[in-house]
This record gives structure tokens, sequence and C-alpha cells, in this order.
């Protein structure tokens, strides 16, 4: 089959350690390393087992699934066009070489979507004798154990934790079993799915399954609304937050991997493995702005499913992706860590934490189902008034002590950013009333978020400072004050932003990126910017008239990017080394949001 257009991301940056790619299909996902090995993926879902989990260093041999080239000499990666299908070429010293194939099925089928548990994997010959060995060595309970297995004559069978999996193959299974080495004469295939048997060979499922999940993808792509620049960092940035979607309930997780430390050997080590209301607005909000309205309503039935049964209870911020409330924070000793640099947590207990911004959250990323015509099942009175309840929620709680959106472990102040974003719920609420024509409703969220925004006003603003601050009464900045105009709490060319966009810059900036703060946390001050705070900031120099200033950086932060365009969640600024975990939903939403608020209109360009 001929291989399209290479995809090539924007001057990608070469500092980062974080050289991954990701593949996936809405059930799972999986990380795969420059050369080709897979290095990292949950069973049977994105919070599961880490059965490949050699990214975090496991004490047993293995983790990993490695198409092993003998005498290596060089390798080349890069997506096929407008999909998340992952092509990796290796090359010997002599110029042979193999070019492996990976991804996930994901098409529909019989008025569905097919996603099965499964990674395919096609290994061609692409010039001489490659000689190869295949070492699929997935663990078990987070790399303590090695799994049982049983096996056929082109099967082998994994007991893995809490899930059984099967790999379908034509080549045969001793020498995948034991490793042995051998000549790669033609195409070999690779299915580890299901404990079923496929109907057809590992070959003609890989042809017909790859061929759907290729158009699929690129008709995926073909419906986005990107904007005239930077249009492939944009797609492959979109792909990859639909990837962080679990389709079996419309949860969208922070990331894919745990314990990635946000700096070298600092502890931050978190596990984000799970759908963070916030996190999950935005990428909402983002995949919105680019009409892929779908993830929306999706993640919109997630929600109204978690809160369904909590009556009157606070909102927590973080929840499993099959409505677990509960995720409680253990240390993992049989991993080591990412470069050793443990702990490894699984579970986090951000779970116990008040963060009240979380119901503004909610709302806005319900907003559009209301005004959108374009959706076959837009916002109707019944949604408003599960929304209502998220309203009363914010009333309450707008000017309570919380964690905030930074998640202090060892503090707690009414942030501003929280109280705005109830702020925020109530404004939205009363636009949707006033759309729905429920006079009394829009009257009385009119009222109260007129009321909550003048309080608000008077205790986050400081004087002496001439700035917005990060709490009431406070006197510390923080990047989330940077998105104050973005929710409509401010217009963007009030004199009050400007100043406060300016003092954030001069204070939390290094370079071309911004911390999220400086003041010492729980763990000390922080070493490394983050990234979406950098996208904000971006952002926020764009509405406020500085927009060369803000390409520049955008595009230095294009720079920044992985060799494949992806994004971890911190930069290094003195090495522009990639920290925390990987991919990040908000790095991701980040360069989306910045790219559509700078690039060119499509009819001033043409």
């Amino acid at each position: 089959m001929p291989i399209p257009q290479e995809e090539s991301p924007e001057s990608p940056g070469t500092q980062s350690s974080l050289a991954l790619g990701v593949i996936g299909n809405g059930s799972v996902a999986a990380l795969i390393d420059g050369k080709g090995r897979i290095v990292w993926c949950c069973l049977p879902r994105f919070d599961g087992d880490a059965s490949f989990c050699a990214l975090l260093s496991p004490r047993c041999e293995g983790g990993d699934w490695t198409i092993q080239l003998e005498d290596f000499e060089r390798a080349e990666q890069h997506y096929m066009v407008n999909t998340a299908v992952l092509v990796t070429r290796l090359y010997d010293r002599q110029g042979a070489g193999v070019e492996i194939v990976d991804y996930m099925p994901r098409f529909r089928s019989r008025g569905r979507f097919y996603h099965p548990v499964m990674i395919a994997r096609r290994v061609r010959p692409i010039g001489g004798a490659p000689r190869i060995r295949v070492l699929l060595r997935p663990l078990c309970d987070y790399g303590a154990n090695r799994p049982q297995t049983t096996s056929g004559s082109n099967h082998i069978r994994f007991l893995l934790s809490g899930v059984v999996q099967r790999l379908t193959s034509d080549v045969a299974s001793p020498m995948i079993e034991r490793g042995l080495p051998f000549i790669l004469e033609k195409p070999a295939h690779f299915v580890f799915g299901p404990d079923e048997t496929l109907m057809h060979s590992a070959a003609d499922f890989i042809h017909h399954t790859l061929e759907r999940t290729l158009a699929y993808w690129r008709e995926w792509v073909r419906n986005l609304s990107v904007p005239y620049e930077w249009q492939e960092a944009v797609i492959r940035a979109a792909i990859t937050l639909k990837l962080c979607q679990y389709e079996a309930t419309g949860a969208i997780v922070a990331a894919l991997t745990t314990s990635i430390p946000e700096s070298a050997n600092s502890q931050r080590n978190w596990d984000y493995r799970f759908c963070w209301l916030r996190d999950a607005a935005f990428t909402v909000r983002a995949l919105n702005r680019l009409g892929a309205t779908r993830s929306m309503e999706e993640y919109i039935r997630y929600v109204f499913n978690l809160v369904a049964a909590d009556g009157e209870r606070e909102i927590g911020p973080v929840f499993g992706i099959t409505f677990e409330h509960e995720l409680t924070e253990t240390q993992v000793d049989s991993l080591a860590g990412y470069r050793n640099m443990g702990p490894v947590r699984v579970g986090n207990d951000a779970w116990r934490q008040r963060q009240n911004d979380v119901y503004g959250s909610v709302v806005l990323a319900s907003a559009q189902t209301f005004f959108d015509r374009r959706l076959e099942h837009p916002g109707d009175e019944l949604t408003f008034r599960r929304l209502e309840r998220m309203g009363q929620m914010a009333l309450r709680m707008a000017e309570e002590p919380d964690a905030g959106l930074w998640e202090f472990r060892g503090r707690t102040a009414v942030h501003t950013y929280s109280a705005a974003m109830c702020w925020a719920a109530c404004d939205r609420l009363a636009h949707m009333a006033t759309e729905l024509g429920l006079d009394d409703p829009a009257r009385y969220w009119h009222n109260e978020a007129v009321a909550l925004h003048e309080r608000i006003m008077k205790r986050a603003w400081n004087e002496k400072l001439g700035t917005f601050v990060d709490a009431y009464d406070g006197e510390h900045l923080d990047a989330s004050l940077l998105l104050l105009a973005d929710i409509g709490f401010i217009e963007a060319m009030d004199q009050r932003f400007i100043a406060t966009v300016d003092a954030i810059g001069e204070a939390l900036g290094r370079g071309d990126y911004l911390f999220r703060y400086i003041a010492p946390d729980d763990f000390g001050a922080p070493e490394t910017s983050f990234n979406i705070c950098t996208f904000w900031y971006i952002e926020a120099l764009a509405a406020t008239g500085r927009k060369e200033r803000a390409r520049t950086m955008f595009e230095h932060m294009l720079t920044q990017r992985n060799p494949l365009g992806l994004l971890s969640e911190d930069i290094a600024p003195s090495s522009g080394e990639h920290w925390g975990n990987f991919p990040q939903t908000y790095s991701m939403v980040g360069l989306i949001q910045a790219a559509m608020r700078l690039s060119r209109r499509w009819e001033d360009a043409l």
C-alpha cells in the first residue's frame, strides 16, 4: 500500500527526551518512542494497569514491545498525514531497513464505532535483508510481575491484570516467545487485542482495518474549521485531544500518563489519567472552536451522568473515567519512575479538594449547546434546569476558600479565578435563559451575576499594586488572571486588565515562557514553565493589542514541540526540555486557542 505524504511539524524542538508519539482509538492509547518501541499503554483502559510501562523504569525486565533491528543505525518517524497512524522507519548500517506502521482501529461499523482494546502493527522490509527480533514483553501490576502465557501456532495469550490479551500474528509464536532473530523477507502483521479468534488472517485484518482507520481520521479532520495559518500544528493538537476522550462515557483525561515529574527530581509526580472537569472543559471549548462539537456532547453526557445522583453535595474537581468519585492516591514501588525519578503515584488525592471553579467550568462547557444550530440535540429547558444546579452551587461557593486551579495541597484561599468562574456560571445561565425565553430565570441569574461581579472586583483588585491579584485581599500574581478577559469578566482593553497582563509578564515571564506562579508551594519554588500559561499570555498579549509580540512567542512555542508535534505539561526555560505528563491536553488546547486568535483570516489571506 503506498504511503501518503508525510506530516512535518514546523521546526520541532530537539531538546525533548519525551520524543514520543501517541496512537489511540477512544478505548486505549499507547506511547511510542522514536525507535518504534511501545513504552506506555494501560489496559484495558486509560487508567488501567500499565501493561507497557518501560517509560517509568520497571524493576522487572520488559514492559515494552520492541521491533529490534540488528546493527541499527538510525530511525525516522512521522504520522500519516491527518491521522493517528504512526510510521517508524529503522535502518541498519548496511542500508537495509524496516517500516513499522502502528495504529489502533477506529471506524464506523454497523451503526456504531468500532474501537477495540487493540494495538495493530505492520512491519515490512524496505530494502536489503533486515534481521529483526520481536520483543513483546507486557508486565502486570505496574511492572511487578510477568504475565502467564499460553500459545498456539500463530497466537499467544497474555494473562494480564484484569484482562486477557491475545496476539495473533503471521510470525510463528516461538519466534516471538523466545525473541529469536530472523530475516524479514515479507511484511509481518501483529494484532494484540481481545482474547478472541480473528475471523481473517492477521494480514487481511490489518489491511482492512488500517484502510478504514485512515479514512475515519481523514474524514474527521476534513470537517474541522482550521485557521489559515499553522494548520498542521492545529490538526495534530486536535487529533491528540480526541485521543484523550474515553468513548464509553465521554470523559476526557488530563493526560495519558502518570508520574512524569514537572521538573527533575522534584517529587511533583502526579497521576493525570483522570477527568478534571476544568481541563475537560478547556478541551471541549478548543474542539468547539474547530467545529468538533461531538466531543462536547459526549462530555456533557458524562457530566450529567456524574452528578445525577449527587443531590446537593459539592462537586469535586476530578473523577474517574467511569464516574469514580474516590481516586485514592498510592505509591507504586515496582516502578522506579521516569528516568528513575520516582515516586510513581497511582490515583490522585485532588479528588478530596474543593476547587470552586468547577461549577463555572461545567456551565461554560455546556453553553454552546444552547446557541449552536448544527447540533442534533441542542440545549433545552431540561438541560438548563440541570445546569441551574451548578449555578446554585457556584453562588454558594464563589467566595469560600478553596485549593484553586493549581491544587495547592497545603493552603486555601478565596482564589480570584475560582470566584470569577462562579460569576461566569451565573452570567452564562442568564444568557441561556434568555435564549430559551425564560424571563424570570434570566432576570434572576443576571442580577446574581452583577452582584457577584461587584464583590469580586472589590476584593480581587489591589489598589497598591495596581493589578488584580490571585486571591481576595492578596498580594501575589498567578497566570490564571490572564483568563479574566477570556471568560468575559472584564474587557481586554480595560486598563486594569492591561496592567495585570504587563505585571504578570514581568513577574512570571522567563524569556518566551511563563510560569504559573513563582511563590513557593508545598514542594518549593516551581522550576519549569507551564505550557498553557505561556499560551494564555500569548492570547492576552494579542487581546491587548500586542499581536506581533504574541506571534513571535507563539512561533517560538511551535519550535518547542517534540519531533511529532506534541507537548507535555512543562518546559524548562534553560534547556527547552519537556517535563510533566504527556501528552498534556492543556498544552494542546493552548496551542489551538492561540493559533485561532492569531491566524490571519482565510478571506484576508487568499
